[in-house]
């Protein structure tokens, strides 16, 4: 059975971006050297779904930083050709997130990484997110792109756990009751 992950960072007020998709304020964290668990979470997914907004925020990162194959949900992107620097490692999708996901599974896919923030919401929205991995980040932007928006209805879920670290980062796990 195929199913699907989420590890993300926000900011304490909830924000994954600024309102125009910025992250700067992400990558510009001062951290201490600490393991905040992503290489352990990385190393048990198979393939990764991103929103064309996180795409855009990372396909120019050299090195491209994902060793699994990734797929990018675009309208947009579908009509497009993959930039040529990541042939072979991203392709582009314009179906549903169910679609995508029975299309994963039948390729033997089984652990999906769900990034970004309207995807995520879209997956949400759907009963297709297993758990979520969450890092609140001592900042506060005000404003910016939410990670959670509107829901049809509660979602209710069940605490793994909560670590806290010396950065002041607070890392909280999660799975959907259903």
């Amino acid at each position: 059975m195929i199913t699907g992950h989420v590890f993300i960072a926000t900011s304490l007020d909830g924000y994954i971006a600024r309102k125009n998709g910025d992250i700067e304020w992400l990558l510009q964290l001062d951290l201490p050297d600490e393991n905040h668990g992503y290489d352990s979470f990385i190393n048990n997914i198979d393939v990764i779904i991103m929103g064309r907004g996180t795409f855009e925020t990372v396909c120019d990162f050299t090195p491209w930083p994902y060793q699994r194959p990734v797929v990018v949900l675009s309208s947009t992107l579908a009509a497009h050709t993959v930039p040529e620097h990541l042939v072979g490692k991203v392709r582009f999708s314009n179906h549903e997130p169910e679609k995508v996901m029975a299309m994963l599974a039948a390729q033997g896919y089984k652990r999906v990484y769900i990034d970004g923030g309207q995807v995520i919401q879209s997956f949400l929205k759907r009963g297709l997110i297993h758990d979520l991995i969450i890092t609140q980040i001592p900042i506060l932007l005000g404003e910016g792109r939410p990670l959670f928006g509107p829901v049809p209805q509660d979602i209710s879920l069940k605490h793994l756990n909560t670590k806290s670290f010396q950065s002041g980062f607070i890392q909280s796990h999660y799975e959907i009751i259903k």
